[in-house]
């Protein structure tokens, strides 16, 4: 399967190499996030070698087989000061992630943990 958009973006969907809507909605709600995370810190971003998010959920048993419960792990490689990473974060979750909000609004637990290396 594929999908595309209305620009002509081709995204593969559900197959050995690609992943299954509900792994794309994870990986979509980590990218959501971590945009929000690199607009909040543009003005540092070159203080930023690498960041990215690792993402897992664990689903009902039952279906429809929604998220029952979200970890995010955020890692943030260079000189960045902590208090700006964990508000910018924070935000994302409150109120400027849609993916995220939407995850959360189906009644997911949404937990996140934040790791700087200098």
């Amino acid at each position: 399967m594929e999908g595309e958009t209305e620009s002509g973006k081709v995204t593969p969907i559900y197959s050995d190499s690609a992943p299954s809507p509900m792994e794309m909605t994870l990986q979509a709600h980590a990218a959501c996030s971590l945009v929000d995370l690199r607009v909040g810190l543009k003005d540092r971003m070159e203080n930023v070698r690498a960041m990215w998010v690792d993402v897992e959920g664990e689903r009902a048993e039952e279906p429809p087989r929604v998220f029952s419960s979200v970890k995010m792990h955020y890692v943030v490689e260079g000189d960045v000061p902590e208090k700006l990473v964990r508000r910018i974060i924070s935000l994302s979750h409150e109120k400027d992630c849609s993916v995220g909000i939407m995850v959360s609004r189906s009644g997911a637990s949404v937990e996140w943990t934040l790791d700087i290396r200098p």
